[in-house]
């Protein structure tokens, strides 16, 4: 829809003999209408040539195709896309040289365009590099934000743990003090026992002594 001619004139048209690649063969018995169109919506040129309703050439122009002057009325150009090599014999020089200026522009506006597209296209890689990268670093200052909150706990969990042993240091040194007072107070009740059955005993005798002197008496008593 957006394709436009830009230049048209009248020429023999050729493709070289596909068994000799060397020969000529006419496509038409006689000079036809060979327009240069410009397709803005792709932004590509074409050489289009008609005989009635059959397209003879339909040829769209690239970067490295190349339209080559091999005398003063005739050109011809490559055409990877076709397989063949088209051949143009104009009327004069002029026309010639025309359409030799158009291939020159267009293969250059080609070429710009590749070129463009290229760089849009390293443009848009290098965006959604940058966009990785720019979630990459996100997630690293994330990560860095969560291992400062583990590092802040890991504080503060470490602070507590030395309080508890503190702690537990003073209940050691309390119960350790409860040991040797315990200790103390058995060592104190077992001589208080040893203590209390000396006296038992030393009472026992005496109890006996009594008790011998007692019989004694009354055997005194009995006698007078």
């Amino acid at each position: 829809m957006g394709e436009q001619p830009i230049f048209s004139t009248r020429a023999h048209v050729f493709q070289i003999d596909p068994n000799t690649k060397k020969n000529w063969v006419p496509t038409s018995k006689h000079a036809v209408t060979v327009s240069y169109f410009y397709d803005s919506t792709r932004n590509v040129y074409r050489i289009i040539s008609l005989d009635g309703s059959k397209a003879i050439i339909n040829s769209t122009i690239t970067p490295n195709m190349t339209f080559t002057k091999t005398s003063q009325k005739f050109g011809q150009w490559a055409d990877s896309r076709a397989n063949t090599v088209y051949g143009l014999g104009f009327s004069s020089e002029h026309h010639l040289s025309k359409v030799t200026e158009l291939e020159c522009v267009s293969s250059q506006a080609n070429a710009v365009h590749t070129h463009k597209t290229e760089l849009n296209q390293t443009i848009q890689e290098l965006e959604e590099t940058l966009k990785v990268k720019e979630e990459e670093i996100e997630r690293l200052k994330q990560e860095i934000d969560n291992a400062r909150e583990l590092q802040e706990q890991r504080d503060s969990l470490t602070q507590k743990l030395q309080e508890v042993e503190i702690r537990n240091k003073d209940l050691e040194g309390q119960l350790t003090d409860l040991e040797q007072r315990l200790e103390k107070s058995q060592n104190e009740q077992e001589a208080f026992r040893n203590n209390l059955k000396t006296l038992l005993e030393i009472l026992d005798g005496k109890i006996f002594e009594l008790t011998e002197l007692r019989d004694n008496l009354a055997k005194l008593l009995e006698c007078s």
